[in-house]
């Protein structure tokens, strides 16, 4: 039981120094991007982004990139484009691009995992999306596409383009403060549950779990490609029943590389979190389950591919991280004083400001508007909020037992 306990405790902090660590990057990427998303307009995507072309896919790319967000909000605007007549491939091409090639991922994986990491998921990113244009235009799923158009009647808000003099306008910050609150609310539930998971994995499961599931891990030299294809199926299956998104499971991909986990099983890890089962079931809400399932298989085998192609591609420049001279993120004194405590307490202070300016909107909007956001809640909904309760109460628990033995 003390072992229990001792842990225990271990866990929670562990899952706390992870997110501190990551705190400041989470905060400048989603300060990046809501100011992105608020001084560049989409009314042009649709008619851009028409054909199942090279052009269009490239500018489906930079769309996503430009929009970038949780893997929830892709799916709603991806679903909002196709129905608004950009090309299957070009939705898909902005729907990876906006979560896989997002600013605030690069840095949380820099922080867990190293540059290569980062390298593999901006240059895998834009594999992947080639990849899937190759996979549509290879399997041409017309009658697919057919079916799953809807016709969307909704008309985007009347936006103005955007200019240098904008910055200075206090309605444009009070814009930009409600995007950051949105990405806040949109990841908060991921990123709680995935930094919990983190650290329980980190304390609790030994290392001859991980040598079990992933075939070639804990051997000596370069596992071979069988071994490697298997832990590039593997990372997605795992990562399929963890129901978090991009943003949530990084920590955990730095649990699976400390554990010996290849390149290419952690790159495909990182790489599924829009084939887990809540985005699964989305995709069957918007386009019927035939389409969701095509997309499903197109993306587990692109990303399969592409983290393949990363790995042998880093191989020949020899340039794969090394695990043994990698400092695992459980292993570092998470709470000292260095610039990461500065950069902390600097972007908490913005992050204090973004939300002053978003209540301020809140307000103007309260007195024009009265917004109803009751309604039940799905099942998934449910699960999550559970979820983020029990992460809570373990957190709370837990470093209350690390608290006492410290002090003891």
């Amino acid at each position: 039981m003390e072992n229990f306990l001792s842990l225990w405790g271990e866990s929670a902090y562990t899952s706390l120094g992870f997110f501190w660590m990551a705190l400041w990057a989470f905060v400048l990427g989603y300060l990046i991007s809501s100011l992105i998303q608020v001084l560049i307009t989409k009314r042009r995507m649709r008619k851009a982004m028409g054909g199942n072309d090279l052009k269009s896919v490239s500018l489906g790319t930079f769309f996503g990139f430009i929009s970038s967000s949780c893997s929830f909000a892709a799916l709603s605007t991806t679903r909002a484009l196709f129905n608004k007549g950009a090309a299957f491939s070009a939705s898909m091409a902005f729907m990876l691009a906006s979560t896989n090639l997002v600013i605030e991922l690069g840095f949380v994986i820099s922080i867990f995992l190293g540059w290569q990491f980062v390298v593999g998921e901006y240059v895998g990113g834009l594999l992947l999306i080639l990849f899937v244009w190759l996979f549509i235009t290879l399997t041409n799923p017309q009658n697919l596409i057919k079916n799953a158009r809807k016709e969307d009647e909704e008309d985007e808000e009347n936006q103005h383009e955007s200019t240098l003099s904008d910055l200075f306008s206090q309605d444009t910050w009070q814009k930009v403060g409600q995007k950051y609150v949105m990405e806040w609310q949109m990841v908060w539930k991921d990123v709680l549950i995935g930094f919990t998971v983190a650290g329980v994995i980190s304390a609790f499961v030994p290392s001859a779990f991980f040598e079990w599931l992933f075939i070639g891990v804990g051997t000596e030299g370069d596992p071979g490609f069988w071994s490697l294809l298997q832990q590039a199926v593997v990372g997605p299956v795992a990562a399929f029943f963890t129901f978090i998104g991009s943003m949530g499971n990084i920590p955990l991909a730095a649990v699976l590389f400390g554990e010996g986990v290849a390149f290419a099983g952690v790159m495909a890890f990182i790489f599924s979190d829009l084939i887990v089962l809540p985005v699964l079931k989305i995709n069957a809400r918007y386009y019927g389950w035939k389409m969701a399932l095509y997309i499903a298989l197109m993306l587990f085998t692109c990303l399969v591919a592409t983290s393949l192609a990363m790995h042998y591609g880093l191989l020949a420049f020899d340039l794969l991280p090394d695990a043994s001279q990698w400092s695992s993120p459980a292993e570092q004194q998470h709470f000292k004083l260095d610039y990461g405590f500065v950069l902390n307490l600097i972007f908490l202070l913005l992050s204090v400001a973004m939300v002053v300016l978003w209540r301020q909107k809140q307000k103007e909007h309260e007195h024009h508007h009265h917004h109803d956001h009751g309604g039940s809640s799905s099942l998934s909904d449910k699960v999550m909020n559970g979820l983020c309760g029990i992460s809570v109460l373990w957190l709370l628990g837990g470093m209350g037992f690390y608290l006492t033995s410290s002090a003891g």
